[in-house]
């Protein structure tokens, strides 16, 4: 695996995030939009469970890299 291309998923049970640390360029959108879930200085740095789901698209949508995307876990 790539280290400098590392993917990984946070998930609340309700919607999960997938981070590719290859396209992040590191606008801060999402700290910006949601610091109760996005905490670069922290490990991990998202803390999922820190806002509602809603919250949580609206930052992943203003995610300029496309590093950030989302999924619903709902079927």
């Amino acid at each position: 695996m790539d280290p400098n291309n590392i993917k990984k998923e946070y998930t609340n049970g309700e919607v999960t995030i997938v981070w590719q640390s290859g396209k992040c360029i590191h606008s801060a959108n999402c700290v910006r939009n949601n610091p109760e879930v996005f905490q670069p200085k922290e490990k991990p740095w998202i803390k999922i469970e820190g806002s509602s789901s809603e919250k949580i698209i609206d930052a992943v949508q203003k995610c300029p890299s496309g590093a950030l995307s989302y999924y619903n876990n709902k079927k």
